[in-house]
């Protein structure tokens, strides 16, 4: 496959408020974290590692047959684990490093792909990810959806769970002005191991959107347009069984 080198690292923790042991929950017979690493073993990366804080999953990933990489159990982010995977395997600090988070079982290889070649493209962003225009005005009012708003040269302005931009005047088709953010990352392994030390940003913790104290430090993140619709993550049981049932179409 063309395009630059780059490694995939999979945080997966066992610990989840709605889905407990949520990487290992069973999707048409396997671990959802093995549809996850299956998809990205499919984009041409030189590497595709599990990152995990809980021995359960890395006994499941050697079971699929997936390298796993055992992490602290304090991070705060999956970006966090991300720069421990990348300090445990000294992976030179201008490699690229993309973060496929591990409940996204449907997760296009083509993304993954486009986001790595998106950084590389971009060499004065510290992280690249992708967006596609909001498909309803529910979507952008809904807080479990994060909207971002680019400048001209798509670089990331914000991310917001909040209505962003806001539409002041009424118009019918106010969802057509908003942008959906994807939780996809492409980092340089350099800039990992520095996120590390940076102080949080304020906005940071109230909107719980990590990427937001990179902006605040005023680096910058490049957003591009994906390629394809991403499916849909698992973050309820409701999820589970329509992921299910499109891996059971599609097969």
């Amino acid at each position: 496959m063309s395009g630059p080198e780059f490694r995939v690292v999979i945080p997966a923790r066992y610990a989840s408020s709605r889905l407990p042991g949520k990487p290992l929950l069973p999707i048409a017979g396997r671990p959802m974290l093995e549809h996850v690493y299956q998809r990205a073993l499919q984009c041409g990366a030189r590497d595709v590692v599990i990152a995990t804080d809980d021995q359960r999953i890395a006994n499941a990933a050697a079971a699929f047959g997936a390298p796993a990489c055992m992490t602290a159990v304090d991070h705060a982010s999956g970006t966090e684990r991300l720069a421990e995977v990348v300090e445990q395997f000294g992976w030179p600090p201008d490699s690229i490093v993309v973060n496929v988070q591990g409940d996204e079982p449907l997760i296009e290889p083509a993304l993954i792909r486009q986001v790595a070649s998106d950084l590389a493209a971009h060499p004065e962003a510290a992280m690249a990810t992708l967006a596609y225009p909001l498909a309803s005005t529910a979507m952008r009012t809904d807080p479990n959806v994060v909207k971002v708003v680019l400048d001209r040269e798509g670089y990331a302005l914000y991310f917001s769970r909040a209505p962003i931009p806001f539409v002041r005047d009424h118009v019918d088709d106010a969802a057509a002005v908003g942008l959906r953010h994807i939780g996809l990352y492409a980092y340089r392994a350099g800039f990992l191991g520095r996120y590390r030390a940076l102080e949080a940003a304020p906005f940071e913790q109230l909107e719980k959107l990590e990427q937001l104290r990179v902006l605040w430090h005023g680096m910058k993140i490049h957003v591009s347009m994906a390629a394809h619709m991403p499916g849909p993550g698992v973050d309820t049981p409701d999820d589970l069984l329509q992921v299910e049932g499109l891996l059971a179409d599609a097969g």
